[in-house]
């Protein structure tokens, strides 16, 4: 279960917060030892890039938007 966390400097170390909902759907209690994943976000664009379908293809899509532009290009 992924979730977005803030992280906040505690001395020389970083520490993060866990939401309150999540602490109470998991059952979380101070001083217990838990299991994190990390993950850096990394580049989004570059994971979304060829993921999306569309119904145009690129081209078409230049093409009406360059007529309505006046003829450019």
């Amino acid at each position: 279960m992924p979730i977005n966390v803030k992280t906040k400097q505690w001395g020389n170390s970083i520490g993060i917060i866990i939401p309150s909902e999540i602490v109470k759907g998991l059952r979380i209690k101070a001083d217990e030892e838990i299991s994190v994943d990390f993950k850096n976000k990394g580049n989004v664009l570059k994971d979304l890039y060829g993921s999306l379908k569309f119904k145009r293809n690129t081209y078409d899509v230049l093409k009406e938007v360059r007529k309505e532009l006046g003829g450019l290009g």
